[in-house]
């Protein structure tokens, strides 16, 4: 009786939509409950059709009301959540759970699903698998809603047969009929078969995970490792800089100090010789004045008897021992340390390149692996412009800076330190880390396709792509390729194509050259140490010969042929 009234109080305070107990009741004009979330989604789902209507009396509501919610019912279900009822409502099937096929009423959820009957059962309605021998070799397994896919849709049969020709479950039916003279076996001999493959991927996965564990863990310690040297450098690197700026600081102290000294040493100087001046004035003046005074005199026995020794003059400071330098005291000391000003700003950015690439090359993890398709490639496409201030006069650029083209005549290219003037050459604008990729189509009987250094020189015989050990070039002759560095040459043998690919790992140290038409062919592959950016050069020799940057765009995968 009890269990009667639990199951009616249950069913009183649950939605007709969810089954579930109220959650948020809400209580409409005809007077039916429902949780709020659950009349709102069938009122949107309504509002196509214009209308808003009760779920349990179809009574047609209009305005859509305003829902509100009712907090006796909330308090209600929850009173009842508290007297432990709500566990028992754990055991009926919701939306998500299996169903027992063999409950009336509200189902309980399913505990297992048989394989042979094809059906679920609550824990009451499997008992008799358990009791009864007829059941003893039916096949239970956890609950499942896909019990009908194992019944043969052709001859509504038990599928308890496999066939290896089809690769499909089949009914007994399907072996003698459509499957006949195939590679047919149980189900269950198929499973052991399979499950035994199963494991062996199992153990390949959970050796895999461990390797994996391992390398998480060897990463952790990597970061940890990056974290402390990067702190400790960070320390380092301002104690250096402080020691360099306390250093500037004393040598400007210094050089303020002698500055003062010598400021109040030649001042001393100065006006020792002013004050004798000054003396040698107040003599003179007191002397003019008594010959000016005997002048006057009109007793010719006194003016002659008193003009000796008037007359005699004290030796006078010559003003050639002044040396007077208009505007030119401590200028000196200025434009000197103007000149030191220069030379460490020359330092520090020669020095600073090489910091900023020192940084950019610390190895944190493995360089990524050079790809294998062309799609691959083009994942480290990169844009690439010719730089004007650096192409030789006889270059003409086009193509928004990508197309190169020898001329009969010299450009109007103003003056620059970065032209290049012996060799027709010209380097891109930007400068290239990291992992990049591009392709030179050219139109040229002969053409270098390189990268470079900026700094390399810009004449003489030297200055040339691969004729240094600042660039690393591509000899590309009709279907001819050589690899040149250091003014050494390596004979490369490969398809002729009028597209080469580049593929530069900068940290790695890796340069590729490549063979692009219908696949992509490995032409040489170089493995060193970059010190500096690279640029990206093209080398052409002929009139009216090209070479171009190519625009890159997603394309389908190539093969690589080693």
């Amino acid at each position: 009786m009890e269990q009667k009234e639990d199951q009616l109080d249950r069913e009183t305070f649950s939605c007709s939509i969810c089954l579930d107990l109220l959650k948020d009741p809400v209580t409409i004009p005809c007077g039916h409950s429902y949780c709020m979330n659950c009349i709102k989604t069938h009122w949107n789902q309504e509002a196509q059709k214009g209308i808003h209507s009760c779920p349990q009396c179809r009574e047609t509501l209009t305005p859509r009301p305003i829902l509100k919610k009712n907090t006796m019912l909330a308090a209600l279900v929850e009173q009842l959540k508290k007297t432990g009822l709500q566990a028992a409502d754990h055991c009926y099937a919701g939306p998500e759970d299996v169903a027992c096929d063999f409950c009336t009423g509200r189902k309980l959820k399913a505990i297992k699903s048989c394989l042979v009957c094809l059906a679920s059962y609550c824990e009451k309605h499997l008992q008799p698998h358990y009791d009864s021998a007829t059941f003893k070799k039916h096949k239970l397994v956890e609950p499942s809603k896909n019990l009908q896919e194992n019944i043969c849709s052709r001859h509504d049969e038990v599928m308890k047969m496999f066939c290896r020709t089809d690769q499909k479950c089949i009914c007994y039916l399907c072996s003698v009929d459509e499957h006949k003279g195939h590679d047919t076996v149980s189900a269950a001999a198929e499973r052991t078969e399979r499950q035994r493959e199963l494991e062996v991927r199992r153990e390949e996965i959970q050796q895999r995970i461990q390797d994996r564990e391992k390398d998480v863990k060897l990463l952790q310690q990597e970061v940890e490792a990056i974290n402390h040297s990067a702190d400790k450098t960070v320390e380092d690197s301002e104690k250096i800089f402080t020691e360099l700026i306390r250093l500037i600081q004393k040598r400007s102290s210094d050089v303020k100090q002698q500055i003062r000294s010598q400021q109040e040493t030649e001042v001393s100087r100065v006006k020792e010789l002013q004050e004798k001046l000054e003396q040698e004035i107040t003599e003179l003046k007191r002397k003019d004045a008594e010959l000016k005074q005997l002048s006057n005199t009109e007793d010719h026995n006194q003016f002659l008897h008193n003009y000796p020794s008037l007359s005699a003059l004290s030796e006078s400071t010559h003003s050639s021992s002044i040396n007077i330098r208009p505007l030119r005291y401590f200028e000196d000391v200025t434009a000197a340390v103007s000149e030191l000003r220069d030379k460490l700003q020359d330092i520090l950015r020669d020095t600073w390149t090489n910091i900023s690439l020192t940084l950019t090359e610390v190895e944190v993890l493995l360089s990524e692996p050079e790809p294998k398709s062309r799609a691959g490639f083009l994942k480290y496409a990169c844009k690439i412009t010719l730089d004007p201030d650096t192409a030789h006069r006889y270059l003409l650029l086009s193509e928004e800076n990508r197309k190169v083209t020898v001329m009969d005549q010299h450009q109007s290219y103003s003056s620059h330190p970065d032209r290049f003037t012996e060799c027709f050459q010209v380097l891109s604008s930007e400068s290239l880390t990291g992992c990049c990729y591009w392709e030179v189509e050219r139109r040229a009987k002969v053409a270098y396709i390189a990268v470079s250094y900026k700094n390399i020189s810009r004449a003489g015989n030297g200055s040339g792509f691969g004729y240094n050990n600042k660039s690393w070039s591509l000899y590309c002759y009709q279907r001819k390729y050589e690899f040149w560095h250091k003014k050494m040459s390596t004979s490369i043998s490969g398809p002729g194509s009028s597209r080469v690919g580049v593929y530069l790992d900068h940290r790695a140290g890796l340069l590729s050259f490549y063979s692009v038409s219908k696949t992509m062919t490995l032409l040489h592959r170089v493995q060193t140490t970059f010190t500096q950016p690279l640029h990206a050069g093209l080398w052409v020799f002929n009139f009216a010969d090209t070479a171009e940057i190519g625009k890159l765009k997603k394309a389908k995968p190539f093969r690589i042929k080693s």
